[in-house]
C-alpha cells in the first residue's frame, strides 16, 4: 500500500451540516466526515476536520493544506484559504462525474444552478437565496408537520400516485398547505410527492437560466433525498447523477483547490 507524501483537507460549514474531505497528494479521496453544524461553527468545524485525521490515521502535521468553504467558510480561521461553494461544488461534481456540466446544489439554506465546462470550472451560476422554498427547508418543514425524518419523507413520497399540487411559494405557507391537503383527505405519499414535484420544479427554474447541458450531478445535502431525485428525473426527463458522496462535493472540491495551490507553488 502507497503511503502518500502529503494529504489536503477541504472543509465545508454548511447551514445545515459542516462536512470535511481529506484528499491524499495524487488526488484521491481518502476520507470523508459529516456532523450536524449547530450554533458553533468553528466547533464543529474543527470536529468534522479531526474526524477524518482519526479514520484514516493521519497527523496534522502531513495535511498541507486546507480550504474552507459553505456559508460559514470566514469561521474557519485553522485554514489556509476560504473558496466559494459554488466553485467548490463545481469541483467536487466534476471529481466524482468527469462528464459533468450542470451542478443542481440544494442544501439547507440556498439551491444553485451551476454551468461548468470540461475541466469543472464554473461557466455560469444563480442561485435561490432569498427564500426557503425550493430549498432543504421546505422538505424539513413538510416533516416536522408529519412527525417524520427526512429520510421517511422521501421514501414515502415515492409511493404517492398522483402529486397534490402545492401552490405555496413561501415555505411557512406551504406547512399550512401541507396540513389543509392532508385535511382535504389526500394521502400523506401524494401530499409528499406535491411538496418534492414543488420543489422541483422552482429547482428547474434556476436550471434553465443556466442552461441544462448533460449530464446533471446533483449535490448537497438533499441530493440524499431520494424522492427528491425521483421528481427531478421525471420532471427533466433525463437521468441525473447522485451517490452517497454527493453531499460532500463541496469538501471534496474545496481540498482540491488546496492540492492545485501546492502544485502551482
Amino acid at each position: 500500500m502507497r503511503v502518500a507524501g502529503f494529504y489536503v483537507a477541504g472543509v465545508d460549514a454548511g447551514s445545515t451540516y459542516t462536512k470535511a474531505a481529506l484528499v491524499d497528494d495524487e488526488g484521491n479521496l481518502v476520507a470523508t466526515a459529516i456532523l450536524m453544524t449547530g450554533v458553533k461553527i468553528v466547533e464543529a468545524a474543527r470536529k468534522v476536520y479531526a474526524e477524518v485525521l482519526r479514520q484514516t490515521g493521519v497527523t496534522e502535521d502531513r495535511v498541507k493544506f486546507l480550504v474552507g468553504t459553505g456559508y460559514g467558510r470566514y469561521n474557519i480561521t485553522f485554514g489556509h484559504l476560504q473558496v466559494t461553494e459554488i466553485s467548490c461544488h463545481a469541483k467536487g461534481a466534476h471529481y466524482l462525474f468527469p462528464n459533468t456540466r450542470t451542478v443542481l446544489d440544494m442544501g439547507g439554506q440556498d439551491t444553485k444552478a451551476i454551468r461548468i465546462n470540461e475541466r469543472g470550472e464554473v461557466i455560469d451560476f444563480c442561485m435561490n437565496d432569498k427564500c426557503a422554498a425550493g430549498t432543504g427547508r421546505f422538505i424539513e418543514g413538510a416533516a416536522k408537520v408529519l412527525g417524520l425524518s427526512l429520510k421517511e419523507v422521501g421514501e414515502l413520497s415515492l409511493k404517492g400516485k398522483k402529486p397534490v399540487k402545492i401552490s405555496s411559494t413561501c415555505a411557512v405557507f406551504a406547512e399550512t398547505e401541507t396540513m389543509e391537503q392532508l385535511a382535504w383527505g389526500n394521502s400523506v405519499e401524494d401530499v409528499l410527492y406535491g411538496v418534492h414535484v414543488s420543489m422541483a420544479t422552482r429547482s428547474i427554474g434556476l436550471l434553465r437560466r443556466v442552461g441544462i447541458v448533460p449530464e446533471l450531478t446533483f449535490t448537497g445535502g438533499v441530493s440524499q433525498n431520494v424522492g427528491m431525485v425521483k421528481a427531478l428525473e421525471e420532471q427533466l426527463n433525463m437521468k441525473i447523477n447522485t451517490s452517497p458522496l454527493t453531499i460532500y462535493c463541496g469538501a471534496i472540491g474545496a481540498a482540491l483547490f488546496g492540492l492545485e495551490k501546492l502544485r502551482a507553488a
